[in-house]
């Protein structure tokens, strides 16, 4: 137990077993496990590699085009000058890139050619197909493997890979995903996504115009619906706050309860990015909490009957629930932390020590 009176974390579920991760997972999702059982969904035949210069030496691995990563994988680019790197992604994903970039399609079983030169790769995790990849090609052929934190963790993040160095959005972020593990090894850039927030709220707006908007987070596996969906209904139809679907939520499910909270009169958000909106921000373990605060917004927590670990996870990250005192802006790093990462993986792609 802290002094908040929060019960205290160890860290991950799952700390280094990523099969199990997986397990739990799958397990989460009723309608998934049953259409895996039936039809595994295939492993990728393929990825589009993207090379600019010749014989990069860093190799950048990017699952997915949310926000979060990014700021997190894609932003250091920006502070890299025209240093020879790669990027593998699921798809030609040149047109974010600064530069020209050749781009070919490579078999994720081995290393391709191209990359002969890489001594160090940068991705979130090796918990999807192209980190995973990137991982393996690391433990074959020796290089060095970073994961940058792209999110708030919950205890049920995915591990770290064996041996990487972790850039963390904290201290206490960096010592909760290595939950003991002498493998991993960290330092703290902060948080790019957080960084850049303040940049992105409207001039002139007041964070306290309009409703409440709720972050939702029905695709979320950490909660069981029944209180993520009774949090939403019940804060929404208090308040008369919009709801807003996290871009995940596109599954049958979240689709039927969508439509049940239309009929029952609760409005929803206009899409959109949430700087473009208004009216405080208001959920129960969104990363889009810290983002509003950072970018001036009065933002809050809330939750129905919440788990210890919630609770936990608001404590560690400093989030006001409702009823108090809004969310404190997040402390601003001395450093751009795209900048720090771009630090951090040129000195030990040269080969520096750290």
């Amino acid at each position: 137990m802290d002094v908040s009176g929060v019960p205290a974390s160890a860290g991950l579920r799952f700390p280094a077993d990523l099969d199990a991760w997986r397990r739990w997972q799958r397990g989460r999702h009723a309608v998934r496990r049953v259409r895996d059982a039936v039809r595994r969904p295939a492993a990728p035949s393929s990825f589009a590699l993207h090379v600019r210069g010749a014989d990069p030496a860093v190799l950048f691995a990017l699952d997915a085009v949310t926000p979060t990563a990014l700021a997190s994988v894609l932003e250091p680019l920006a502070h890299l000058e025209d240093a020879p790197v790669a990027v593998i992604a699921p798809a030609d994903v040149s047109a974010r890139l600064p530069g020209a970039w050749r781009v070919e399609r490579v078999d994720p079983g081995e290393a391709p050619a191209a990359l002969r030169g890489v001594r160090a790769v940068v991705s979130a995790g090796h918990f999807l197909p192209v980190g995973a990849a990137a991982f393996a090609w690391a433990r074959a052929q020796g290089w060095r493997s970073l994961v940058v934190q792209h999110g708030l963790l919950t205890p049920f993040m995915a591990p770290l890979p064996e041996g990487a160095h972790l850039l963390a959005f904290s201290a206490r972020d960096a010592e909760y995903w290595r939950s003991g593990r002498v493998d991993v090894t960290s330092e703290v850039v902060g948080s790019q996504l957080l960084w850049a927030a303040p940049g992105a709220a409207p001039e002139g707006r007041s964070s306290t115009d309009g409703p409440p908007v709720f972050l939702g987070q029905l695709h979320g596996a950490e909660l069981p619906r029944r209180i993520s969906a009774a949090t939403a209904t019940a804060f929404c139809r208090a308040h008369g706050a919009l709801y807003r679907p996290h871009p995940a939520e596109v599954d049958r499910l979240s689709r039927w309860q969508h439509a049940r909270w239309r009929r029952q009169g609760i409005r929803f958000a206009e899409s959109g990015p949430l700087s473009a909106s208004q009216g405080p921000v208001v959920s129960i373990f969104s990363t889009g909490v810290l983002e509003a605060a950072a970018a001036g917004r009065d933002a809050w927590v809330t939750c129905v009957r919440p788990p210890d670990w919630v609770r936990e996870f608001w404590d560690r990250y400093e989030l006001s629930v409702w009823g108090g005192s809004a969310t404190a802006a997040p402390a601003r790093p001395a450093v751009e932390p795209a900048r720090a990462i771009a630090g951090a993986v040129l000195a030990i792609a040269e080969g520096g020590r750290r």
